[in-house]
């Protein structure tokens, strides 16, 4: 699929593992080329050799930095520009939760949850308007499906991802004029690292039993929907987001179907 990103330079926050490494991966077969950047160097050293084993080598640059951190934010930005020219793609990805009742988070929680899964979009996200004006270019941020209903005992994160549609929407508006779209994603039950503990103590029948395609998604399973939104193909699509939950909730029963195939089969 040729979308128009060769040579396009994308940065990714997060981009070490899970969806972020899966994008930059598939932002690297569409002929881009990609910065990812995270806390942990480990990670980052780990995509490097994905990377390296994908034949991708050439087209990824990394680099730890705290996205919390404007300071950092524009350091990393002026080194990504330096090593691969200018700044095309800019996807907020980065993000963390804590799992307890909103009446029980210490002061230290929600300050942290705040700081990474909504600050940091708007550092990322002014950043990357600063490299863009005058020539264009697309921001693309991680929403969820918490935002769409939240999710009691990860309240504080629910209430970040709808701030984040909030603010992708009022970028999108304060931006289009200098060539600048805005978009987003919202992914349902994604296993990766981020949600895999959680997932471990809840049975798979009840993980699923409100997906109608009755399955966890994955990480690639985003990947493809993302470097779309942010690709010339998608170029109407403006302060919108993209859901991908395998049609979460898209009724009150979404296990209807399978019941209606295994009558059928009977």
């Amino acid at each position: 699929m040729n979308l128009g990103l060769s040579e396009k330079v994308v940065v990714i926050t997060g981009g070490g593992s899970g969806i972020g490494l899966a994008a930059a991966l598939e932002y690297a077969r569409e002929g881009a080329k990609v910065a990812i950047c995270g806390r942990s160097a480990e990670k980052l050293t780990a995509a490097k050799e994905i990377f390296s084993q994908e034949g991708f080598a050439d087209q990824l640059f990394f680099r730890t930095c705290d996205v919390t951190l404007k300071k950092d934010v524009e350091a990393f930005a002026a080194a990504v520009s330096e090593a691969l020219g200018p700044i095309d793609i800019w996807v907020n990805n980065a993000g963390a939760n804590i799992i307890k009742s909103l009446t029980e988070y210490e002061e230290d929680d929600y300050q942290f949850l705040a700081d990474i899964n909504l600050k940091s979009f708007i550092i990322g996200s002014n950043e990357a308007a600063r490299q863009m004006k005058g020539r264009g270019g697309v921001i693309v941020n991680a929403s969820s499906f918490s935002a769409v209903i939240p999710n009691a005992g990860r309240g504080l994160y629910s209430a970040c991802k709808s701030a984040v549609l909030s603010l992708t929407r009022t970028y999108a508006g304060e931006l289009a004029a200098f060539g600048i779209r805005v978009v987003a994603y919202i992914p349902g039950q994604i296993e990766t690292e981020m949600t895999k503990n959680i997932y471990a103590t809840i049975s798979r029948e009840n993980l699923v039993a409100n997906i109608a395609m009755r399955r966890l998604g994955t990480a690639e399973d985003l990947a493809k929907p993302i470097v779309f939104i942010s690709s010339p193909a998608a170029d109407y699509m403006n302060g919108s987001a993209i859901e991908i939950s395998g049609a979460k909730f898209c009724v009150q029963n979404p296990g209807y179907s399978w019941d209606e195939k295994a009558n059928a089969e009977k």
